[in-house]
């Protein structure tokens, strides 16, 4: 026991000498004019902060402690000085011309942005910006006094991440080991069961695609999966049924995307997916001209909580009174059926033996979720993110996703969400005014 105190005080020492080595050559570096030196000091910076970070998904108390601190430093001495900003704002609202501005723009600019932007020019800067925000972010629920500092490093990888630099890739069985192992891994939709999993989903009637920047050129930031087929998917079985034969060229009429996943936490909130998609379906076109329909099968994450949670219907824009009072009675219809209890909901037997009434509940009250709920900022996650993204919510699958995360999210109801390549301009602005562009297939089930 004596031994392992030693030992866990010998680490506490050795990096807290690290932490004032760190503090020390963040200073050096921004006063720094000399481009030869200044990359020497950030690549110094850059190892010191990958020895901070350590490996992701491994927790050290001693390092997080450190890092915390790192980030408490950033916070307190890189931030603007208030009272030369307020002396800048003072002179542009006086005369607002162009020097005004410039000077105001220099002085409201947290230091430590420019700090990260000579970090950035050093091998492996780019990695551990993004490290820095991937462990910020989990931070902030706790320490919510260092959300500037994240803006900062959102604002700067937004930047530096713009699809413009970025490099679309499709992933194939022929791809570099690395980089399957690294699909495998990542996966965050539907497990990938090992390399057969793998193989089927890369088939002439499967697509991938990632993509990538010249900054970490064998690391996808984040990719799509696509199944080819005559018809919109139903249920996500088929898809990702490794033992599945793989459907003949000329049956190729719609492209699902069933899986997208973000390779990288730190890049959250960076917009990549959205542009992904799109760009996904300009190259299936151009490759299969064959293709008429561009859809999703996706998850409702959200729905199951909401559910619960006893919402008031009646509360929800644009739910008249006579809607709510059905909504209602379709989720007292169905609580019944559950025997009161929602968690019936969580197991396929209750779905095998469910009337058509309960069924058509479930679809009803999920419609509602999707169309009423989700433009507001707590709406639905995934249901955001495609109706932001200029989708139609286009129909509703009852027992779609029959897993055992599929039942705890939404009772296996999965969506398709329909991208109309021609209209998706029109569907966002809809969406970003509040009004969700569904088809008459789910306007009946309101």
């Amino acid at each position: 026991m004596l031994v392992e105190n030693l030992r866990a005080a010998a680490r506490r020492m050795g990096v807290d000498h690290g932490l004032r080595a760190l503090a020390a050559d963040c200073e050096r570096l921004l006063s720094q004019r000399g481009e030869a030196s200044s990359t020497q000091i950030a690549r110094q910076i850059v190892e010191r902060l990958q020895e901070l970070l350590g490996e992701p998904g491994r927790k050290d108390s001693t390092r997080g402690a450190a890092l915390d601190r790192f980030f408490e430093h950033l916070a307190l001495h890189y931030s603007p000085e208030p009272d030369a900003v307020l002396q800048c704002a003072q002179a542009y609202a006086a005369q607002p011309d162009a020097a005004h501005l410039i000077a105001l723009i220099e002085r409201a600019e947290p230091p430590r942005q420019e700090l990260f932007r000579r970090i950035n020019r050093a091998p492996g800067g780019t990695s551990v910006l993004i490290g820095l925000r991937r462990a910020l972010l989990e931070r902030l629920p706790r320490k919510p006094e260092w959300r500037a500092l994240e803006a900062d490093l959102l604002h700067l990888l937004s930047s530096w991440f713009n699809p413009g630099f970025l490099e679309m890739r499709q992933v194939s069985w022929r791809s570099p080991a690395q980089l399957l192992e690294q699909i495998i891994r990542h996966e965050a939709v539907h497990e990938i069961d090992g390399w057969d999993d793998l193989r089927r989903r890369l088939l002439p009637d499967r697509r991938c695609f990632a993509f990538f920047h010249p900054q970490l050129p064998e690391e996808p930031l984040i990719f799509v999966e696509v199944a080819l087929l005559p018809d919109m998917a139903a249920a996500i079985p088929p898809l990702i049924d490794k033992r599945a034969e793989a459907l003949p060229p000329d049956s190729f009429k719609v492209a699902v995307f069933y899986s997208i996943s973000n390779c990288q936490p730190g890049l959250r909130g960076v917009s990549l997916g959205n542009f992904l998609i799109k760009r996904v379906a300009e190259e299936l076109k151009a490759e299969l001209p064959q293709l008429k329909t561009f859809c999703t099968l996706s998850p409702i994450p959200g729905f199951m909580g909401w559910l619960a949670s006893a919402a008031d219907f009646a509360s929800l824009p644009g739910v008249k009174p006579a809607l709510a009072s059905r909504m209602t009675h379709a989720r007292d219809s169905l609580l019944a059926a559950c025997g009161g209890d929602w968690s019936a909901l969580t197991h396929q037997a209750h779905h095998a033996t469910a009337s058509k009434e309960s069924q058509l509940a479930l679809l009803q009250l999920a419609a509602l979720y999707l169309v009423h709920h989700s433009p507001h900022p707590s709406g639905d996650p995934v249901a955001r993110f495609h109706l932001d993204n200029g989708a139609r919510l286009e129909r509703l699958n009852l027992l779609a996703n029959p897993s055992a995360k599929g039942l705890k999210q939404s009772a296996g109801v999965m969506v398709n969400y329909l991208y109309d390549l021609g209209r998706i301009d029109a569907f966002h602005h809809r969406f970003v005014h509040g009004e969700v562009a569904h088809s008459r297939a789910v306007a009946r089930l309101l």
